[in-house]
């Protein structure tokens, strides 16, 4: 059941056995996998979340934030992709995820806003979204900003990307920051006027035509908003027939074909906005 809680409980899918060896082919190879097919299993999910390394660092107040990074193989420096999780929390999928954009040349960086806490159930992800304090949650987004533009394997351009609960935390990122790109997967996008101008970079949304809590009212109303702040032609918003968290192959409402279009408007999204000159 998805609401503006978020969603669940994920789909159970029976683990995948690999031996060592075919984990290390699978991490050989694992650029020629669909992404769809390595979230969609347990066991290549967490291979492919293995392929990142942890990085932290303190915030003026004093926690440390913690992120799940992955490298592109070039040497070369890279834009960077911040990933903002669903309500589940920094899983496997999540990492995965950033696995897959280092795969596509990006330097990937998964935002623990949980604190190292995932969720088992719907129960335990509505229980941790609610403890969220949103001053250090925005704190914290714009502080990897800032970290990846000065990473050293940076070429200083950051785009936001998030699903669900993560969706309006990538809009929440690119109000508080500036950020070059931001991708927005039927996230909250209840914002005035006042802040929406704030926005530096264009905007992407995708959303369910069947979701009744991220619905058309609420999209509507937000980009009657980004008219008003003069960024509509900042905004691009593509509807689907298909309902909430239909990107999440782990998840009970899946829609593979609009999955898949959705990543590919994704990916020439990024393209255009973070490797163009």
């Amino acid at each position: 059941m998805c609401d503006l809680q978020g969603c669940g409980p994920q789909n159970q899918l029976p683990p995948i056995p690999l031996s060592s060896q075919q984990r290390r082919l699978f991490l050989q190879g694992l650029a020629c996998l669909p992404l769809a097919t390595v979230l969609s299993y347990p066991e290549l999910a967490k291979a492919a979340a293995a392929t990142t390394q942890e990085a932290s660092f303190k915030l003026e107040m004093g926690d440390e934030v913690k992120a799940s990074v992955a490298l592109p193989a070039s040497p070369e420096k890279a834009p960077a992709v911040l990933l903002i999780h669903e309500w589940w929390g920094l899983n496997d999928q999540i990492k995965a995820v950033a696995a897959e954009l280092a795969n596509m040349g990006y330097l990937a960086i998964a935002v623990d806003l949980y604190a190292g806490k995932v969720a088992a159930n719907a129960d335990e992800a509505k229980e941790l979204m609610g403890k969220i304090d949103p001053e250090m949650a925005t704190e914290t987004m714009k502080g990897w900003v800032e970290w990846a533009r000065k990473h050293e394997r940076s070429s200083g351009k950051v785009a936001t990307l998030g699903w669900c609960f993560g969706g309006g935390w990538s809009l929440n990122t690119s109000v508080a920051t500036p950020v070059d790109a931001t991708v927005i997967y039927y996230g909250r996008v209840e914002k005035p006027v006042d802040e929406l101008k704030q926005l530096a970079g264009p905007v992407m949304g995708h959303f369910g035509k069947l979701d009744k809590s991220i619905n058309e009212e609420m999209v509507k109303g937000f980009e009657k908003n980004m008219e008003a702040a003069g960024k509509t032609e900042a905004l691009t918003v593509y509807w689907y027939d298909a309902d909430h968290a239909f990107a999440n192959p782990s998840g009970a409402r899946y829609d593979e074909a609009n999955a898949k279009l959705a990543w590919e408007r994704t990916s020439d999204f990024l393209k255009m906005n973070l490797q163009s000159a």
